[in-house]
């Protein structure tokens, strides 16, 4: 293999250290930590949705809508009851308001499945499991 002479080992030392130096400095290396997404939506969020959600059949999971639909669930402890949920993410960023949690409900009633009311502090409780959830997934991607 032939050498570099001086000279040309020279330029393309320098060809290679100028090249670094054209980057724009002011420009991020990285998202921000509340921002982490290389889908549509907030990837903690993303994530956090879909462990809490995991323990029910998913119909459908769209990263770049935001919205994960899961088939109907029955608890094997409560099995004439049984519940299905809509959670949509509505922004990139990590806050309460970009989460949206809907669920429906049905009981059992003399072999038919028959609506019935789901309360609101069961749809609030959901939603704080998500954004601890996605909260503490951000700690950890942040401090680790």
């Amino acid at each position: 293999m032939p050498r570099l002479k001086p000279a040309a080992a020279a330029l393309l030392v320098l060809a290679v250290v100028a090249s670094g130096c054209s980057r724009n400095r002011v420009a991020p290396v990285q998202l921000a930590p509340a921002r982490m997404t290389a889908i549509g939506v907030n990837a903690y969020l993303w994530r956090a949705a879909l462990d809490t959600v995991s323990f029910a059949p998913l119909l459908q999971a769209d990263a770049n809508s935001g919205v994960i639909i899961t088939d109907w669930y029955a608890n094997p402890q409560s099995p004439t009851e049984r519940v299905k949920l809509t959670v949509t993410i509505l922004d990139q960023e990590l806050r309460a308001d970009a989460l949206r949690v809907a669920a429906s409900r049905q009981v059992n009633q003399n072999g038919a499945w028959v609506s019935a009311p789901v309360s609101a502090a069961t749809v609030q409780k959901l939603e704080d499991i998500i954004l601890t959830r996605a909260r503490d997934l951000r700690r950890t991607t942040v401090s680790g």
